[in-house]
């Protein structure tokens, strides 16, 4: 009997101190992994590429965003999003009512943090096989055939900025800052001494 009662007591120690064990070990996992960020799931992220991996036909580049009331474009190449209709306004580049300012204080369904984009990610919105403006018209509404101010300087001079026609489908020469032209805002990272 005397047996029997010390196999049941060292069968509870054994049982308790796995217990403990474990409980000691998940701590130690938590507490280690306190500043982790949590994995995202990979669905998370399906069709949003912020690295220019992507080369997607116009068919499938580009989603209305439902979120902005379908007032804004994202482009599944880049992750930029884009405004789905460019204003249709000639503004100079730098003064109260240029497209610096213009889109710096965009506000689309409450929603702010537009910026005029660089000459590479403007120009990335050119498809050629399409006709101009070189954007599908069943995705954007309003886009004319002429210059959209970009966010880049021209070549050291702090007075030009570069532009894109999309009558052309080219970069332009770089305008004067004076010159007028139109602005497409965008969201989405971008080099802040870009302006």
């Amino acid at each position: 009997m005397r047996n029997a009662r010390a196999r049941r007591v060292s069968m509870v120690t054994l049982f308790g101190v796995l217990v403990l064990s474990i409980g000691l070990v998940r701590l130690v996992f938590m507490i280690g992994n306190a500043g982790a960020v949590p994995p995202v799931k990979e669905d998370a992220l399906a069709g949003v590429t912020q690295n220019w991996d992507k080369n997607l036909p116009s068919a499938s580049r580009f989603t209305v965003l439902a979120t902005f009331g379908g007032a804004a474009v994202r482009d599944n190449n880049t992750g930029l999003v884009w405004e789905q209709a460019p204003a249709a306004t000639l503004r100079s580049w730098a003064n109260v009512e240029g497209a610096t300012n213009y889109c710096v204080n965009k506000s689309v369904r409450g929603t702010r943090g537009w910026r005029l984009p660089s000459v590479t990610e403007l120009a990335s919105l050119i498809d050629p096989s399409l006709p101009a403006p070189f954007v599908p018209g069943n995705v954007f509404a309003g886009v004319q055939s002429s210059s959209y101010w970009s966010a880049t300087l021209g070549g050291g001079n702090p007075e030009i900025v570069w532009d894109v026609n999309f009558g052309s489908g080219v970069v332009d020469t770089p305008l004067d800052k004076t010159d007028l032209a139109r602005a497409w805002c965008v969201r989405g990272p971008m080099n802040a001494d870009a302006y």
